[in-house]
């Protein structure tokens, strides 16, 4: 699909929890979504009436929901530091690792081939695991625990590339390593300081970090997003922004800084790797389309809640995202 022109809201639902991650079942409106009530809920968003399906078993917030194995497996994460298999169609559990991660979970996703689980969290570590076994195959250690002020760091994002090979972490000072999936190795570092706010005289205290990452489908490219710099850092009241990496240069390819505010979430790119979407907000909600070639933020509008995760459907004219008390489906069009 070219660069979509026009975004549409067909539908959204409204929901008393915080939905944190989603997992969609290609081909379809299927969603699974991780809540803040500590359940994964699974529903078609686009049935003439929606059934929520409540899968329980994390005690906190579940903040990241993957599905693997050929879409026979969901496994799903939380703030209490839990990873837990399930079977999609019965949501039966396979197998609880109750201490994946020392401190909360902050994302979980799976490689496009559907063999390997990927975990990240606050204890600064990115776990590898084999989806079908459960067995862990490598601790990624390549972020440190301390902001340079000395406050604990935060690791928020992770992506893999279309082929399998790559794997994306960004954490809270704007700090990205690319990794070798397979190996465990580490590729390439990026700094991207233009994400993080600390202010040493007020609140003495810091702000944003790296909160989305996404491959270009070639692998070449590699999307931050977050939030510009904020002059109050009690609120997300900074331009929501997104760097453009050719990673294995360590070259940025350009900055976007549009009108709209708050965190940029989530990101996707388009097909044919020369647009990308981005969503998140502030108060409110954000989604942005970014014109890779114009070099320009091509489209920015309201979303119904703050967004925390999106998935876009694979001829990119569908967008389904999940938010603050609210999951909606976008129409996209060129």
């Amino acid at each position: 699909m070219p660069l979509p022109t026009t975004l549409k809201l067909l539908k959204d639902h409204s929901r008393q929890e915080i939905l944190f991650g989603l997992a969609r079942i290609p081909s379809s409106s299927r969603l699974f979504l991780g809540a803040s009530d500590g359940k994964v809920y699974d529903v078609d968003v686009l049935a003439e009436k929606p059934e929520w399906k409540a899968l329980e078993g994390h005690s906190s917030y579940v903040t990241g929901v993957a599905l693997a194995n050929g879409n026979q497996t969901l496994i799903s994460g939380g703030y209490d530091g839990k990873l837990i298999w399930r079977k999609v169609e019965s949501g039966e559990v396979i197998r609880t690792i109750e201490a994946a991660h020392s401190k909360w979970i902050r994302k979980v996703l799976s490689s496009p081939d559907g063999k390997r689980v990927v975990s990240i969290g606050d204890d600064m570590v990115c776990r590898v695991w084999d989806a079908e076994s459960g067995d862990k195959l490598h601790e990624l250690k390549g972020h440190e625990e301390k902001t340079p002020n000395h406050f604990p760091s935060m690791l928020y994002a992770a992506c893999i590339s279309a082929d399998n090979r790559l794997l994306a972490t960004g954490d809270k000072v704007g700090h990205v390593v690319i990794w070798d999936l397979a190996a465990g190795s580490r590729l390439a570092t990026l700094e991207v300081p233009g994400l993080y706010t600390w202010d040493p005289k007020q609140r003495i205290h810091s702000i944003g970090g790296i909160r989305s990452l996404a491959f270009s489908p070639d692998g070449q490219k590699l999307a931050i997003g977050g939030i510009g710099h904020i002059g109050n850092i009690d609120h997300l009241d900074g331009p929501a922004r997104v760097e453009l990496f050719a990673w294995e240069k360590s070259e940025k390819l350009h900055e976007f800084l549009g009108d709209g505010k708050g965190l940029v979430a989530s990101l996707a790119f388009g097909p044919d790797g020369k647009w990308l979407v981005g969503a998140g907000g502030d108060n409110g909600g954000l989604v942005q389309i970014y014109d890779l070639e114009a070099k320009k933020v091509a489209r920015s509008e309201k979303a119904p809640m703050h967004i925390h995760a999106l998935a876009l459907v694979e001829n990119a004219e569908t967008l389904f995202a999940c938010g603050h008390n609210k999951v909606a489906v976008f129409e996209l069009k060129a």
